[in-house]
């Protein structure tokens, strides 16, 4: 029987894995991904007992949120679910800038409530902190949210350390989520304390790290994405990381698994992170990510995996 993760020191509980929606109406990002797929894709996850849904204003400047919005009504799943969103990008002209105002984020949280078509938010993020808002007056304006019943929990995204404690002070991040997967391992000693010392939960973006950790690249792939600028995907990084991979897969044909869900399943067994949310362009990703919840890593294979992907190997 699954076992639902809770989300900090909220009320939320989760299945611990959840759907990335940035590929969910998100085209300014994978303009390749067209909606009737990204439909397939949502529709796929909350049928089969995938809760924990992730989109942001950022994705498809608010189209994922509609997408999910019209969906979410078509089906009668709201109240199955729960639904994260983000914002602090603010259209200046034709400039994006990032925006932490009390007022902003009010703003923000009644816009998305109303592309998504509902009348609460589970969580809600600051995507991305800005230069002159101190983070405590930020985070202390959607504590008068949660209290409005307008959100049900405080969620903040990229902050550095010092931005995480000083929005932190009176206690009321839930959730926050950060650059963490097997090729970036850095919030193990950055982050991760202070999320088990304060009750926070830590949900790591790029999972797969844009897809290498899926198991599904070769040294022939190319990219004509966002991924065409990541450095881990280029030259001599590019192979060395795929050989690394490539040392997964004997523990997942031990499993009968997938290297992908391998993975997934190692990052559960991290005592910050409750819950991982890896996208999917397909259905099919959906429902093969869903397998990680059911894979039990030994200690031993939890350790080879931590020495293959140990900083300088």
């Amino acid at each position: 029987m699954l076992k639902l993760k809770r989300l900090g020191k909220s009320e939320l509980e989760v299945n611990p894995i959840g759907l990335g929606a940035m590929a969910v109406g998100g085209q300014n990002l994978f303009p390749q991904v067209d909606e009737p797929m990204s439909k397939d894709v949502f529709t796929t996850a909350i049928q089969n007992g995938m809760n924990f849904i992730d989109t942001a204003f950022y994705y498809g400047f608010g189209r994922s949120e509609e997408l999910i919005g019209e969906i979410l009504k078509e089906t009668g799943k709201r109240h199955d679910i729960v639904l994260a969103t983000k914002a602090s990008h603010e259209f200046i002209g034709d400039d994006i800038v990032l925006n932490n105002t009390p007022e902003f984020l009010t703003k923000s949280v009644d816009e998305a409530l109303m592309r998504l078509q509902t009348d609460y938010i589970d969580l809600f993020y600051i995507h991305n902190p800005d230069d002159y808002t101190p983070k405590d007056e930020a985070v202390g304006a959607l504590k008068l949210l949660r209290d409005a019943g307008k959100i049900r929990a405080i969620g903040v995204s990229k902050f550095t350390p010092d931005q995480l404690e000083e929005a932190n002070k009176d206690g009321y991040v839930d959730v926050y989520q950060g650059h963490y997967n097997l090729l970036e391992r850095s919030a193990e000693t950055t982050y991760f304390p202070y999320m088990v010392e304060h009750g926070i939960s830590f949900v790591p973006f790029y999972p797969f790290a844009s897809g290498i950790l899926a198991g599904k690249y070769d040294e022939n792939m190319t990219f004509n994405d966002h991924r065409s600028r990541k450095p881990h995907l280029q030259g001599e990084a590019f192979a060395k990381n795929l050989a690394k991979v490539e040392q997964l897969r004997p523990i997942a044909e031990n499993k009968q698994a997938d290297i992908a869900q391998i993975v997934l399943a190692w990052y559960l067994t991290r005592d910050a992170i409750d819950a991982v949310i890896p996208g999917a362009k397909r259905p099919e990703q959906v429902l093969s990510n869903l397998k990680a919840v059911d894979i039990n890593l030994s200690e031993d294979e939890i350790q080879i995996i931590d020495r293959i992907f140990t900083v300088g190997n």
